[in-house]
């Protein structure tokens, strides 16, 4: 009898056990983005929101205030409870994919604060003066070729590629960048690309090559084609 009832509470007890850590795995399965939360799917959040405009913050992968702000801005206008919290509904409707690890931060980015410098005097010398936008999209381009197998796979190897750009061939890549060249960088290495995925622009008002006209330009920001 003792045996029994012994067995039987460890089979209870085992079942108890079980069911725990059922639970917490489905609890870990049902992470959040929320107010705190940092990492690269914070940076995809507010990268979307960004380019639906309902975000002006720095792409930065913290999730604070504005991007609190922005995701109720989000839910409100599809129908979905404004707490500012990215959960299952909410994701889904971003096209989002939420993990158990989505809120932890991201293990770093693979570009060096030298590849960041290079990539803000590129930026300063072949779009200064244009608007915000326009400046991280052109870094943006950049970042996107790196990506491309059509083209080297460093923002270095990008930007000194023969011809590629003119500011390399008349000098101006030498030119010291400016606080928005360094933060319009910064925003495009975080992930906010205006271009959609575009690989080229131009001047339409200055470019000669019958070769960049023969690319589909996909928007326009300020005096530059962005194209495919």
């Amino acid at each position: 009898m003792k045996k029994a009832l012994i067995a039987a509470v460890i089979v209870v007890f085992c079942g108890v056990v079980a069911f725990a850590l059922f639970t917490s795995a489905g609890t870990a399965d049902a992470e959040v983005l929320k107010n705190g939360s940092k990492g690269a799917l914070v940076k995809t959040v507010q990268t979307k929101l960004k380019n639906w405009g309902y975000y002006t913050g720095t792409v930065d992968g913290v999730y604070g205030p504005k991007t609190v702000a922005a995701v109720k801005y989000f839910q409100k206008k599809n129908g979905l409870t404004q707490d500012g919290i990215v959960g299952a509904k909410t994701a889904a409707a971003m096209g989002v994919t939420l993990t158990a690890s989505s809120s932890s931060e991201s293990s770093g980015g693979s570009y060096s604060s030298g590849d960041s410098y290079l990539l803000a005097k590129c930026i300063y010398a072949e779009a200064r003066g244009e608007p915000y936008t326009g400046q991280v999209a052109v870094g943006a381009v950049i970042l996107n070729r790196v990506r491309s197998s059509k083209f080297p796979n460093s923002i270095s190897g990008v930007i000194y590629q023969p011809y590629a750009f003119t500011c390399v061939a008349d000098g101006q890549i030498n030119l010291t960048p400016d606080a928005n060249a360094k933060k319009a960088a910064q925003d495009a290495l975080n992930g906010w690309d205006p271009t959609n995925g575009c690989l080229y622009y131009y001047n339409p008002a200055t470019a000669t090559s019958s070769w960049i006209w023969s690319r589909t330009v996909m928007l326009s920001i300020g005096k530059h084609n962005f194209a495919l």
